[in-house]
Formats: structure tokens, C-alpha cells, sequence
């Protein structure tokens, strides 16, 4: 399928106290959504489920992001998610905890030959 890549949107989303490196995503998930209100497929004459969405999530302990969770936030397209290596832990000052930041990177593509 020759995709082309419309769109490329990045978010950032924290755990402050908890450690949870899956709502952290979510954030950073929700953070690049939000930025981004343009309405690509339409303009290209595309379904908004026609639209397909890579998403590269990055985090400290890669392993802690449930995906599966995540899927769940997009309300139409064909969502993809790969986690890698990223993001920040923090320390805090007092060693109580650490602050988790997770980055994300939404790319949303066509298949321009459906068009």
C-alpha cells in the first residue's frame, strides 16, 4: 500500500507521582491531538477512517506502556503503536519518587492511491 504521510503532530504527558508510564502516554497522546485540529481527510476527499495513524511513543522503561490501552483514545483511523526508548525520569529533590515525562509522535497517512 503506498502510504503518504500527511501530517506529523508531538505531545507530551507526565506521571508526577504514580510512576505510570501508560497514562503518561495517554497524555502525550492526547497533548499531540489537541494540537492539531485540521481536517485532513476531508480535504483530501478521505473518510476519516481511511486515515492511518502511526504513533511512536517515547519512554524511559518501554516495557511499562500497556498499548493496548492506548488504542482506545483514537475515535476513527487505524492506529499503530510502537514504544521505544525516551521520554525522561526525573528524580525529585527530596527522593520521594521520580517524575515520569513520556513523548509522543502522531503521524497520519493515506493510501493516495484509494483517492
Amino acid at each position: 500500500m503506498p502510504k503518504t504521510r500527511m501530517i506529523h503532530e508531538f505531545g507530551m504527558g507526565t506521571s508526577l507521582r504514580r510512576r505510570d508510564y501508560t497514562e503518561a502516554a495517554a497524555r502525550a497522546i492526547r497533548d499531540a491531538l489537541w494540537h492539531n485540529s485540521v481536517t485532513i481527510a476531508e480535504a483530501f476527499g478521505f473518510d476519516k477512517s481511511d486515515m492511518i495513524i502511526d504513533v511512536e511513543i517515547g519512554a524511559q522503561n518501554p516495557d511499562a506502556v500497556d498499548t493496548s490501552k492506548l488504542l482506545g483514545i483514537f475515535p476513527y483511523g487505524k492506529p499503530s503503536i510502537t514504544v521505544k526508548q525516551g521520554g525522561l525520569d526525573i528524580p525529585k529533590p527530596d527522593g520521594s519518587g521520580v517524575t515520569v515525562i513520556v513523548n509522543a509522535a502522531i503521524m497520519v497517512s493515506f493510501d493516495m492511491e484509494a483517492a
